[in-house]
């Protein structure tokens, strides 16, 4: 995927570029032949909406809950609209109220901090690492402050969850998981998403399983369950759910829970199956395309790989490195640098939200201090997606532009 350019093409006389990558940071692979065969299916029979069943049949929906509810080891599942949607419901379903407050990280994209203002409560930002992870001394120091913790698995990095775990529970704190980059990693054993009181996944284009929009939302609790059911607009029902609690559960909550309608519809849910059957073989392969660039990152002048700690299984749909401390003038040279030679980057130290480069001082409906040393890191972090149409060559074609540029800009040229 290379060529040679034209004295015109060049950069700069200094630095000719020597190859271009032309491959598509946001081309998905294909959706398996058997959920095209599935969703056509639903779409002949014209049963869309997940509670129009024929007599005795099972909806794509409810078995879609059942399955994933038995892949993660959970007693209960729901599948809705989306990934935003299952976080501002998990949020209702602990009891958030407005005015509230809730703790979330510092670095994380904007449907986190949008689903607690939704609710009319209040984000308080708990910092970043240099390793891309929640400060967990930060969370410590302001576990007073809230009674829920939105948790962001941010860009796939799992912090100590042991640890995490260990002080929100001697401060009385809910952990709600945000899963969306963390569907099918683990920490110690332990499946994302398993940690806390609920694991929220998403399913949107850009996630681990694909079905344009949707989310998936799992617990052990049976009155969150039953809450996050009503709320999802099952009206009375619940009973067509295979990953719900009993009945007398549902009569405990149904009249005092809003229905906030958010349903996922059977032709999603079809389209999802047969992918999260192959979801371990899909983050086999994002991985090797992970390590393939990480590697050809290493020991690059200037820049610094962010290591993976050896309790973490992680899925590696992108990758971030950082240039800490450079100049704002040289990350933005290096992205458009890059850029130029088909190397598509995020930044977010960007002064202005770039496509979901925002950050805790973008989002102007959450007073929140300057958080100096997180402002640090994220004025470092170099973010890039890293799709399963890549193959292995691609990715290594990518590290070494990657390499090229930041090379070249960190020795002046």
């Amino acid at each position: 995927m290379s060529r040679s350019l034209d004295p015109g093409q060049m950069l700069t006389q200094k630095h000719p570029m020597t190859e271009i990558f032309t491959g598509n940071f946001t081309q998905q692979e294909p959706i398996p032949e058997a959920g095209i065969e599935a969703a056509v299916n639903v779409m002949r029979n014209g049963r869309l909406h997940r509670y129009n069943t024929a007599a005795g049949e099972l909806s794509e929906t409810a078995l879609l809950e059942q399955e994933f509810a038995a892949q993660m080891g959970a007693k209960y599942c729901l599948a809705v609209a989306s990934g935003g949607y299952a976080l501002a419901m998990a949020l209702r379903a602990v009891g958030v109220q407005p005015g509230d407050a809730v703790l979330t990280n510092a670095f994380t994209l904007a449907p986190v901090p949008g689903s607690i203002a939704s609710v009319g409560a209040r984000p308080v930002f708990v910092g970043v690492t240099e390793d891309l992870t929640i400060d967990l001394q930060d969370l410590a120091a302001k576990a007073d402050q809230a009674k829920v913790l939105m948790l962001s698995h941010m860009r796939g990095h799992l912090c100590d969850m042991d640890r995490l775990m260990q002080i929100c529970d001697d401060a009385g704190i809910i952990v709600i998981e945000d899963c969306a980059h963390t569907m099918g990693a683990s920490w110690n054993g332990v499946l994302s998403g398993r940690h806390g009181a609920i694991g929220c996944y998403s399913c949107q284009t850009y996630k681990h399983v694909n079905s344009g929009e949707g989310g998936l939302f799992i617990t052990d609790d049976e009155e969150i369950a039953a809450r996050a059911t009503i709320l999802s607009g099952s009206y009375m029902l619940y009973e067509r759910h295979l990953a719900a609690p009993a009945p007398e559960v549902f009569e405990r909550v149904k009249y005092v829970t809003p229905n906030i309608s958010g349903r996922m519809d059977n032709l999603r849910a079809a389209i999802l199956r047969p992918q999260l059957q192959d979801l371990d073989t899909q983050v086999a392969r994002w991985n090797e395309r992970y390590v393939a660039v990480e590697e050809g990152l290493r020991d690059t002048p200037g820049l610094t790989v962010v290591e993976r700690p050896e309790p973490e299984v992680f899925v590696g749909s992108s990758i971030q490195f950082l240039l800490l401390d450079w100049s704002a003038e040289k990350v933005q040279e290096v992205v458009q640098r890059c850029g130029v030679r088909g190397v598509e980057l995020k930044w977010f130290g960007t002064p202005e939200p770039v496509a979901f480069t925002s950050r805790y001082d973008s989002w102007q409906y959450a007073d929140t201090p300057r958080m100096p040393e997180s402002d640090r890191v994220l004025a470092g972090i170099l973010d890039m997606r890293v799709p399963l149409t890549f193959t292995l060559e691609d990715c290594a074609q990518i590290a070494r532009i990657i390499r090229s540029e930041v090379g070249a800009v960190y020795q002046g040229a």
